[in-house]
């Protein structure tokens, strides 16, 4: 029979705080590079020199996601980065704890009396060493912590894949619509324009004679229901609600906040009071790649906002409608994919999170199970 003892979070890891150094947004700003900047939810930013170098675990120190736990809690990083005072960097000592096995732990714990302040939620250097848990043999931590890793590596390759789609998508329409290098181009003369050059048979119109920009609706968190319809803001999407406003799928454009920010959604929707929706007669999907190329100017002095009118008398150059709906068929392929991708991650995830309870505190036993069934080869 497996034994599984109570054990000190702080007597399995070495703190590493005090090396933290945090840099201001304008700092940063200059010092632009290859190397992540992480803060409590994850990278922030890329710099150009780092303070840690190998393997780590990161846990939020403070935000409401240690109270929301929207998002996980802690990660694990490897490599070259820098840290702010955000997140405690730990270090779990080698033979005593699995650091995956640690990281699912604490994404799955609830931290109930062990975070503190009201306005702003922390979760401090004392607090976080003294959590208790029970604790299985090492060999059995390793074996738990690849069971539940496996699924993360699955995740993280259709999240690749997404990006290489995206990359593709976007790359088509700058190939197509930026460079004029659209199948045909060959035997197209150019012609002046408002805008410069553009291809014989090409007009340019106000965004608002192609498409119409409606309001999105209040809906505060209060207000939310349990559901699967997308909550999309500025910032994207945000939230969950049992009602959409928007069938979809649609394009959203930040009206506050995020000015100008284009967010694709693929299913039905509910933007709220900070963004437009985008309803026109042309693809969505081209309209998408369209009007993330715009620079939307923010009209607003006080709070940033954005300009309906304004926005709607942007001039963009349209193609004729059959070169349109030919890039329409590809990008809607790549957009098709990228969904199968995201639908096979969140089936991944919701049965991690449906087995990750039960295994980290020894009510599933999995000493019986091939771990090989689990490898990210299946998903090649």
């Amino acid at each position: 029979m497996t034994v599984w003892r109570p054990v000190r979070f702080g007597d399995l890891v070495d703190f590493h705080n005090r090396r933290r150094v945090p840099l201001s947004k304008a700092v940063r700003a200059t010092r632009s590079g290859p190397y992540p900047y992480f803060g409590a939810q994850g990278i922030v930013d890329r710099i150009d020199d780092f303070i840690f170098d190998g393997e780590f675990l990161l846990v939020a120190e403070d935000g409401e996601n240690l109270r929301s736990r929207k998002a996980p809690i802690a990660r694990l990083t490897t490599g070259r980065f820098w840290v702010n005072n955000h997140a405690h960097i730990v270090k779990p000592k080698p033979g005593l704890v699995d650091e995956n096995f640690l990281l699912h732990l604490l994404n799955n714990m609830p931290l109930a009396g062990r975070v503190t302040g009201a306005a702003q939620p922390k979760l401090t250097k004392a607090n976080l060493a003294d959590l208790e848990f029970e604790c299985p043999p090492y060999e059995l931590q390793l074996r738990i912590g690849a069971f539940l890793s496996a699924f993360d590596k699955l995740i993280e390759i259709n999240e690749r894949r997404i990006e290489l789609l995206e990359d593709l998508a976007r790359s088509l329409y700058r190939e197509w619509f930026v460079h004029f290098r659209f199948p045909g181009h060959e035997n197209v003369e150019f012609a002046d324009s408002e805008l410069g050059p553009i291809p014989e048979g090409w007009n340019v119109y106000a965004i608002g004679e192609v498409a119409k920009l409606r309001y999105g609706k209040s809906l505060t968190a209060k207000t939310r229901r349990p559901g699967d319809i997308a909550v999309v803001s500025s910032a994207g999407i945000i939230d969950e609600h049992d009602q959409m406003l928007v069938e979809g799928p649609g394009v959203v454009i930040g009206r506050k906040g995020n000015v100008g920010s284009v967010w694709w959604v693929e299913g039905p929707f509910f933007p709220i009071d900070t963004t437009y929706y985008v309803e026109s007669d042309l693809p969505l999907g081209f309209l998408y790649w369209l009007l993330s190329g715009v620079d939307f100017i923010d009209s607003h002095a006080a709070v940033p906002g954005l300009s309906r009118e304004q926005a709607m008398g942007v001039r963009v150059a349209i193609p004729p409608i059959d070169i349109v709906q030919r890039f329409d068929e590809a990008n809607s392929a790549m957009f098709s994919d990228i969904s199968g991708c995201r639908a096979r991650s969140a089936h991944l995830a919701a049965t991690r999170d449906l087995l990750l309870p039960r295994l980290v505190t020894g009510q599933l036993d999995i000493s019986d199970i091939d771990l090989g069934v689990l490898t990210p080869a299946e998903a090649e």
